[in-house]
């Protein structure tokens, strides 16, 4: 039982990433338009960008997600065939879906490209550094 509370936690926290790489890159973008300045943030902008560069990375190498290996392990010790919490079931029906992996390798990078991209649009900028000149 112990072992089913903590997959929960492990998927809980891989939402936790997913969540801070979509919705990051979602402000990210308002904050270009409405030029918001925290969004230049450097630990922000560089934390996000490792995050969606990890992903993708670990995609094109083929290799399985950590957070995913180490929450199956402890949701399912003797198989894939046992019974999945109330929690655990709903965060992994947002996690996952069924399709072919150069398809998900393909979203992975073309998002990373993305926000790459905004990386180059809106630099982040160190505190005390002027805004005026971009904003």
């Amino acid at each position: 039982m112990l072992t089913i509370y903590l997959a929960d936690i492990v998927a809980i926290i891989h939402l936790g990433y997913v969540v801070f790489v979509i919705l990051g890159f979602i402000c990210i973008v308002a904050g270009i338009v409405f030029r918001w300045r925290w969004i230049r943030n450097p630990w922000f902008r560089v934390l996000h960008l490792a995050a969606i560069i990890a992903v993708a990375m670990e995609a094109i190498v083929g290799v399985n997600c950590p957070l995913t290996v180490l929450e199956f392990r402890l949701r399912y010790p003797t198989g894939p065939f046992q019974e999945s919490s109330f929690i655990g079931g709903l965060i992994d029906s947002m996690l996952f879906y069924d399709a072919p992996g150069w398809l998900f390798t393909a979203v992975y990078c073309c998002f990373g490209a993305a926000v790459l991209i905004t990386f180059i649009v809106a630099p982040p900028k160190r505190k005390g550094t002027s805004f005026k000149k971009n904003w």
